[in-house]
């Protein structure tokens, strides 16, 4: 088995497989993390909001940069996320597979932030699709593995504190010749492994690594007229010893020979990063558009396309989902405003006589796409008044929905006094679209489209 192991290392090696490649990866997805934690978690709490929690209403757009952030963020992860796992490749097959408890541990860590961190972006993916091929309830479960994973990574990075120090900056990773400086005392686990049998007098890794300058033939002698070299040591493809009567290379010879080595090791590198980095700003370009006007042009693979739907905007929820159909276009339907007082029922030509307001508010949604829109309606804090509410009074909005999550919504009373804090009546110079909330919606600065609640039937006062 040790043998085994020590072949498929050998077999995995390769110029970008080494401790300085899985810092730099390493370091950009513990940047993408934090960001995709930091948004995430801003998103979750306007949701679920702490009693004594108030949110920022401008700049209005707040919510819909965090949340785009942390979309295009989380989709950067994905080709990030494949580069670093393919760095690591070696450290799967380490010989021996566990050194101790301490080290059982430290593995079981990383196979827990993996394992979670490959659940997260595909299910994250897949909702900016509105795709659910799960059993689980979306939210609640990517918030906790949120969890999971910045606390997995905290403990990943301790663990490998030395390994980071010691090949944080690029100058102490390579040598002159631009070669991969192997340091044991690191504790790093893409080394290139040492052969214990044989005696050999390079590792297989090493060999890999210089095939081309080494490997007998024409094919041998190919590589070394490429590199410049005039004379090396051959190299018997079978058992890995030097062959017998191949002379002995020069110091000159072998300056040429590490120099050669260094260009064909910085080249690799260099093209494994190149395509890592067109990989992440190709996933970033072609989707921002759904919640960035200026990638707009590019979004081929956006849930949402900018200026299509309804009004001009993208519907997530129908009123056909909803099922509000029918109780949405009665004729009787009224908006019913309850104060601490005084109860007053409105229906839409009401509405309109207490004075409209026209506001440019985006439309937020937790999938990622948000879309400018031209709100006209009445204000929040006007409809207050006319039922003697105090200011600073909570708002709770009820739908016509019946079912559903987000039927009922509470709004603190930043929202509820924001001067743009509206009950909708037209979106984009039109009568509100029956899939955007005819006959009346809230719009709000900075919050989640899945808050903007659609088809009111009711809002009521709470303190």
């Amino acid at each position: 088995m040790r043998h085994l192991l020590f072949e498929a290392r050998a077999a995995l090696a390769s110029p970008n497989r080494n401790a300085r490649s899985a810092v730099v990866l390493g370091r950009l997805l513990g940047i993408a993390f934090v960001v995709c934690f930091g948004t995430g978690i801003y998103s979750h709490l306007l949701q679920e909001p702490l009693g004594w929690m108030r949110f920022p209403t401008r700049p209005t757009q707040l919510y819909q940069f965090t949340q785009g952030l942390h979309i295009t963020t989380g989709i950067a992860i994905i080709p990030l996320l494949l580069a670093k796992l393919n760095t690591v490749m070696p450290a799967l097959v380490q010989v021996p597979p566990v050194r101790g408890v301490l080290h059982l541990f430290e593995r079981l860590s990383i196979a827990v932030l993996v394992s979670a961190s490959i659940i997260q972006v595909t299910t994250g993916l897949l909702n900016t699709y509105q795709w659910y091929p799960w059993p689980f309830p979306f939210r609640q479960v990517h918030n906790a593995m949120a969890y999971v994973i910045i606390g997995s990574l905290i403990i990943h990075i301790a663990s490998k504190l030395p390994v980071i120090a010691r090949y944080w900056r690029k100058r102490d990773s390579y040598d002159e010749q631009g070669r991969f400086i192997a340091d044991p005392a690191s504790g790093s686990e893409l080394l290139p492994p040492v052969r214990e049998a044989r005696g050999a007098s390079a590792p297989p890794a090493a060999v890999a690594e210089t095939a081309g300058s080494t490997a007998p033939g024409l094919l041998g002698r190919v590589f070394r007229w490429i590199d410049g070299v005039d004379a090396v040591k051959a190299v018997d493809a079978a058992t890995e010893e030097p062959v017998a009567d191949a002379p002995e290379p020069t110091r000159a010879s072998r300056s040429v020979e590490e120099r050669a080595q260094g260009r064909r090791q910085r080249i690799a590198r260099r093209g494994f990063f190149g395509g890592v980095t067109a990989a992440v700003v190709g996933v970033v370009a072609l989707t921002a558009g759904q919640s960035s006007k200026l990638a707009e042009p590019f979004n081929v693979f956006g849930a949402r396309q900018r200026g299509l739907g309804a009004n001009g905007l993208p519907v997530n929820r129908t009123a056909r989902a909803a099922g509000v159909l029918a109780s949405a276009t009665a004729a009787d339907w009224t908006l019913t405003v309850v104060g601490p007082d005084v109860t007053r029922t409105f229906v839409r030509a009401e509405l309109v006589a207490l004075g409209t307001t026209e506001v440019d508010l985006p439309i937020s949604c937790v999938e990622g796409w948000s879309q400018m829109g031209s709100w006209k309606g009445v204000r929040m804090r006007d409809l207050l008044g006319a039922v003697q509410a105090e200011p600073g009074s909570h708002v709770r909005v009820t739908s016509l929905e019946r079912h559903g999550g987000y039927r009922i919504m509470d709004m603190g009373p930043e929202y509820a006094e924001d001067p743009t804090t509206l009950v909708a009546l037209e979106l984009n110079g039109s009568t509100l679209d029956l899939d955007h909330g005819f006959p009346a919606r809230i719009i709000a600065p900075g919050r989640p489209g899945v808050l903007q609640t659609k088809w009111i039937e009711k809002i009521e006062v709470l303190r």
